[in-house]
């Protein structure tokens, strides 16, 4: 009989051999294999990924890719990280840390997701400590690294050798990726973008008063992070934002506009209105980048029947003035709107403002929210004529009517909107959007996050809006939660819907794997902008669709990383092209 001849590794100290047996023999230590940025590894089940070894990038690019490894001994340890490239000024590299997840996703999900169960999930960004990353007992564990150049480095062919060395300082194996720049830029973002800014839950979070100095730098901080992923519009609380707020209840105050009651006689109240902390707002959202502002809802969520939480010195004394106890439709209300909405547009115009503020009416209304809405709107709609009104609403007739010249519907409501043509229109999803459709929840293979870029460029989408930047409360405000341990709002909403940044002990924002791989959309979409000032519109929609049979559509596109990846490549190579 002949010796066994090694077939395979099939995991750490076992080989097959040709009789079909088994032999032990001794294991490479560390296991390593480079993957996409779209890959999710997760500790508890074998790597079946394949490797990705070679990308391209635009000047101004960022790129991100992953080096996966195994830890194949029976105790834990550590390694040291080193990057060796021309690069590697311009490379981050960070761990990509394990998220509980107690609701990953609803009962009737569709069958485009990694896996159904509670667990740990790959999702948080961490910074290396001592540029050590952990080795964990047979376990596949990942980094991320991230090359950004800002459009510094020059065209070529770079390697990006990643060692593992172990605390006692010898080489534990290593790992080469070839990353291409090729010398083009992306244009810049037509898309408004917008993902819901929650400042009460940083206040919550850092424990920081309301408008302090150490607020302010928080406040500035996320913005900043936000910018960098491409998110150019920022929802920008006049009064307490009328979101997610359980009926007769409230959130923490984080209201910009001061308001004083001077008189009252039998006209009614009088106002007195201040704008000093808007100012400072603005002022400090444009030196970050932030381009538009979404000026919060002036009537509460799921109907428009309320007016949000509004404070106001009275009689010496700050206190609640509106809120759930205020009829929208009542005198007292619109007299307040009616004194307000002029001395506000004043601002607007003061500080050449205009072409970049969008209003809200309510969030969300249905069709039996109708009539409440249609009044609500009459109250503002005679003081912001000429300013864009923009509301999250799934039912055509809200446009049809006239009665929104600014929909937003959902992605998987916006065929009718899409076949009739309406100019200017937007999209969104929350965690209602989780059948057939792109969204981001941790069970979710993160082809199905990127896609929508490439969705919003074939469709001229002008912008997007999701309602979860930071939002770490429970369902409907009820009270805080830790985002490191409750990722769900409090089994309300599948882990993934209701924040895309952790809070950091530095008072900056963690980012999460999947803000990172939404904004990877965000430049695909850019790259066939690129490509379309060369080839024109309807020729780059016929190579994104090439081969595959069927038009890509918001329900219908390939479910394939290798897909996007490769496609991506594909259009970097006609761009190198062209630019010769």
């Amino acid at each position: 009989m002949s010796p066994p001849r090694t077939i395979c590794i099939l995991r750490a100290g076992y080989q097959a051999d040709a009789e079909g047996g088994f032999q032990i023999v001794q294991a490479e230590k560390l296991e390593i294999r480079l993957l996409s940025s779209l890959e999710k590894v997760f500790a508890d089940e074998d790597l079946k990924a394949l490797e990705w070894k070679v990308g391209s990038m635009l000047l101004n690019e960022v790129y991100s890719f992953q080096v996966a490894y195994r830890w194949n001994d029976v105790r834990s340890s550590s390694a040291v990280i080193t990057i060796s490239s021309e690069l590697s000024g311009w490379i981050t590299v960070r761990k990509v840390g394990l998220a509980p997840s107690e609701f990953p996703c609803y009962g009737d999900h569709d069958d485009y997701v990694l896996r159904t169960t509670p667990g740990l999930y790959p999702d948080i960004l961490l910074p290396l400590k001592d540029e050590s990353a952990p080795l964990v007992p047979l376990q596949w564990r990942s980094l991320w690294i991230t090359v950004k150049p800002g459009g510094m480095a020059k065209a070529g062919i770079y390697p990006i050798i990643i060692t593992f060395t172990s605390p006692s300082g010898d080489e534990l194996g290593k790992a080469e990726f070839r990353l291409e720049i090729i010398n083009a830029s992306l244009p810049e973002q037509s898309l408004i973008y917008t993902q819901w800014f929650h400042t009460d839950c940083l206040s919550t979070w850092y424990n920081a008063e309301v408008f302090s100095d150490r607020y302010w730098r928080i406040v500035k901080n996320y913005l900043e992070t936000a910018v960098n992923h491409g998110i150019s519009m920022i929802l920008t609380p006049l009064f307490t934002p009328p979101l997610d707020t359980d009926v007769g209840s409230e959130r923490p105050t984080v209201q910009l506009v001061d308001v004083e009651v001077c008189s009252r006689d039998h006209a009614g109240a009088a106002y007195k209105f201040g704008f000093e902390r808007l100012r400072r707002w603005v002022d400090i959202c444009l030196a970050v980048g932030i381009k538009y502002f979404e000026l919060s809802h002036l009537f509460t969520q799921w109907g428009a029947k309320h007016a949000p939480k509004i404070m106001a010195c009275k009689n010496g004394e700050y206190k609640r003035i509106f809120g759930w106890e205020t009829d929208a439709s009542g005198k007292e209300y619109r007299s307040f709107l009616s004194q307000f909405l002029p001395e506000l547009i004043n601002f607007i115009n003061h500080h050449n403002l205009k072409d970049r503020v969008y209003f809200h009416v309510s969030d969300e209304p249905h069709m039996d929210h109708y009539e409440s809405y249609k009044n609500a709107a009459s109250a503002i709609y005679p003081y912001i004529e000429g300013f864009p009104v923009i509301d999250a609403l799934s039912d055509y007739k809200f446009y049809e009517t006239g009665l929104v010249k600014n929909p937003i519907p959902a992605t998987d409501h916006i065929e009718p909107f899409l076949e009739n043509k309406v100019p200017n229109l937007w999209t969104y999803y929350c965690c209602s959007q989780y059948k057939e459709v792109s969204n981001r929840f941790f069970n979710m293979p993160s082809a199905r996050n990127r896609i929508l870029g490439t969705q919003l460029y074939k469709y001229n989408i002008a912008g997007f809006l999701q309602w979860g930047y930071n939002f770490w409360y429970s369902l409907l405000s009820r009270y805080p939660i830790d985002p490191y341990k409750v990722t769900d709002a409090s089994h309300s909403f599948p882990s993934g819907d209701a924040f895309l940044v952790y809070p950091g002990e530095d008072e900056k924002p963690l980012e999460s794997l999947r803000f990172e791989v939404f904004y990877e959309g965000l430049q695909d979409m850019r790259t066939l902008k690129l490509l379309e000032s060369h080839t024109g519109y309807e020729e780059t929609v016929n190579l994104l669709e090439k081969g595959l049979g069927y038009p890509i559509t918001f329900k219908k596109y390939p479910r394939d990383a290798g897909w996007l990846l490769h496609k991506r490549e594909e259009i970097n190579r006609m761009i190198a092209g062209f630019i010769g």
